[in-house]
């Protein structure tokens, strides 16, 4: 069992492993990284450049090619940068803080 990392808010959602390509804007401009697990709470966004803890994004993703296209607003909530010891993929944990667009994300995820 991993052990837990200090100050990471708990899971209230079930979440996917997978692969979708998410749009937002950074302070340096607008960005596209990989998200490889999404839940209705949140994803994780794979990137050598994660944003500060606190920022506030607008994402843009679709689940499946011709699919609905989602854009829902989330805050970072935690990140791994280049210099953490763990070994794991560097990015940002990013919790959705847009209550509608998360609920009909929900449903969608439960189709798939």
């Amino acid at each position: 069992m991993r052990p837990r990392i200090a100050n990471r808010p708990t899971r209230r959602y079930r979440r996917r492993t997978l692969q979708v390509q998410v749009k937002y804007t950074a302070p340096d401009g607008p960005r596209i990284d990989p998200a490889t697990t999404l839940g209705a709470g949140g994803l994780f966004i794979e990137t050598e450049d994660p944003l500060a803890e606190g920022s506030d994004l607008k994402l843009h993703f679709t689940l499946s090619a011709g699919g609905q296209t989602f854009e829902i607003e989330g805050r970072v909530v935690w990140c791994r940068r280049p210099s953490d010891p763990h070994g794991h993929a560097n990015g940002m944990g990013i919790a959705f803080t847009d209550r509608e667009s998360t609920i009909a994300l929900a449903l969608e995820l439960e189709r798939h």
